[in-house]
């Protein structure tokens, strides 16, 4: 969601002409997933990875190929599956399925990327557009020095009208008008009191789809990353 999953419409000649190259050229990024709650986490990654259980101090490493975009991580809380990897989350459910092969259902915190774009970069963000679930934090481990951050206590600060079983939504889920979701366009939509209320407290996470400019950063091709719940 969010700008990451519209990159193509800024450069279409750069993906049809130089992502193949990218692609060629460029190694996979390894991405460590890591527990640090004080409970368990199902975590989810899509389109490469599935999803996992990890209890608390466990981590899951999976390598996401070069040019992936419009890819997404983020955890599931209270689920329960059975031996065929069927069941339900609470939160961030992927349409009951233990190896998420589709995005989870708010809300649900996101770490969001699209690897080896426009001059070889990486695009990386942490979303609540979808709402937020679980805490987190998601950084580079080496070649970039640019840790996102998101570890309030918004599912205990959470306004009335957004209150969720297990988290707290984000007003685009709950209300659908073009104010909250930014569905007019671009440049069409800005901060509501709601967004302002996620903005407050994590600074550098999107609080609506159009919050490009203090929540979209950027690293290296090639850099390997870390996702912590409940850094």
């Amino acid at each position: 969601m969010v700008s990451i999953m519209s990159l193509s419409k800024y450069s279409p000649l750069f993906l049809l002409v130089s992502f193949p190259l990218l692609v060629t050229l460029a190694h996979a990024a390894s991405f460590e997933i890591r527990n640090q709650c004080q409970y368990t986490v199902w975590a989810a990654a899509v389109p490469v990875g599935g999803g996992r259980r990890l209890n608390r101090g466990e981590s899951w490493t999976i390598n996401v190929p070069a040019g992936t975009t419009q890819a997404r991580i983020w955890g599931r809380t209270n689920c329960n599956f059975d031996a065929n990897g069927r069941g339900n989350c609470q939160t961030g459910d992927c349409n009951g399925l233990l190896q998420c092969n589709a995005f989870g259902k708010p809300p649900n915190t996101l770490a969001e990327f699209a690897l080896n774009q426009f001059s070889g970069q990486d695009f990386i963000d942490i979303s609540l557009v979808d709402g937020f679930n679980i805490p987190m934090e998601f950084s580079p481990t080496g070649g970039c020095t640019r840790t996102i951050r998101c570890s309030a206590d918004i599912n205990g600060q959470c306004p009335g009208q957004l209150r969720a079983p297990g988290g707290c939504n984000n007003p685009c889920t709950v209300f659908k008008t073009p104010q909250y979701c930014c569905t007019n366009g671009p440049n069409t939509c800005g901060p509501t009191d709601f967004s302002r209320f996620f903005k407050d407290r994590c600074r550098d996470a999107y609080s609506y789809p159009q919050d490009d400019a203090t929540s979209l950063f950027t690293c290296p091709g090639g850099t390997n990353y870390r996702v912590i719940f409940c850094p």
